[in-house]
């Protein structure tokens, strides 16, 4: 781990100039997380910026007061000089919503757009759930919270399932799948009093085909967020994701009735996402893109 160090940012040929000067300091990082600070001169916060390994993920957040004056740049310049050092060849920001202030600044400082996705929502109080026929071959299984233990081996299989999904000319880093990892997501949900709710397929010797996830809110009511649907290449063209996600929509409206509504996003790419929501009442409500900047 390496140890805080400040400096002022410099100029690279990667970005334009800097409007004002921003004490840049490169805060203990992790192997997961570079993160740095943007302070005014006399020590004031005014921004944050984070890089996320092994993608090339960015986030940068600055206060409102202190925007279009160069915080954001003097982050951005550090996080291009460090991620160039460490071999990166892209810089990928998170996603951005249409016409903000974060889409006019990628635009401007020559990002160029990557993915689109377009966010959805089903209407629990108004949409019956739909009748889905079942996949001969198949059955379902559910369960809340962390995989039981006779499941475990064959879920972590299961979830390259989403490896190829669609992602436009995003570039798309897969992080390997273990034991450990799966029980980690599952506690980070936990320990937001939330519940997380996964219906699977499963063929008839017990492998997993296919899953779907949903982050019920720790209330148990408003909206719940689907966190991922796939299912493995060998088992496309069956049906499968619509009977899961139907089936998981029956399952919730039962077992927590103060829920709302669903929230799911897909990217413009995965049509046959998009094509399931649709089909099952979901609407859109907002899009956002990714951007990406070339370091080399």
């Amino acid at each position: 781990m390496s140890s805080p160090a400040a400096k002022t940012s410099s100029r690279p040929p990667l970005l334009p100039a800097i409007m004002t000067a921003v004490q840049i300091t490169r805060l203990a990082e992790t192997d997961e997380r570079l993160a740095w600070l943007g302070a005014a001169p006399d020590g004031r916060p005014l921004g944050t910026a984070f890089l996320w390994l092994p993608g090339s993920e960015i986030q940068l957040h600055v206060h409102p007061a202190e925007r279009r004056t160069g915080v954001a740049t003097g982050l951005l310049h550090d996080i291009a000089e460090v991620a160039t050092a460490r071999g990166l060849r892209t810089l990928q920001t998170e996603q951005i919503a249409y016409g903000s202030e974060g889409d006019h600044f990628c635009e401007a400082l020559g990002f160029r757009r990557v993915l689109g996705l377009t966010y959805t929502r089903l209407n629990l109080t108004d949409v019956v759930a739909p009748l889905v026929d079942e996949v001969p071959g198949y059955r379902l299984v559910h369960w809340e919270g962390t995989v039981t233990d006779d499941l475990v081996e064959t879920f972590v299989r299961a979830r390259s399932a989403m490896d190829d999904m669609p992602m436009g000319e995003a570039i798309n880093v897969t992080w390997p799948w273990d034991v450990a990892r799966l029980h980690a997501v599952a506690e980070v949900v936990a320990n937001r009093d939330e519940t997380l709710c996964t219906t699977a397929a499963l063929t008839t010797d017990g492998e997993m085909a296919g899953f779907t996830e949903l982050v019920v809110p720790a209330s148990g009511g408003g909206d719940a967020q689907h966190y991922g649907t796939g299912v493995l290449p060998a088992h496309r063209g069956h049906g499968l994701a619509r009977w899961m996600k139907a089936a998981q929509m029956t399952r919730v409206r039962t077992r927590f009735p103060a829920l709302t509504g669903l929230l799911a996003d897909a990217a413009d790419d995965n049509t046959a996402m998009r094509h399931i929501n649709e089909a099952l009442g979901y609407h859109p409500t907002h899009r956002t893109t990714i951007y990406q900047r070339d370091l080399t």
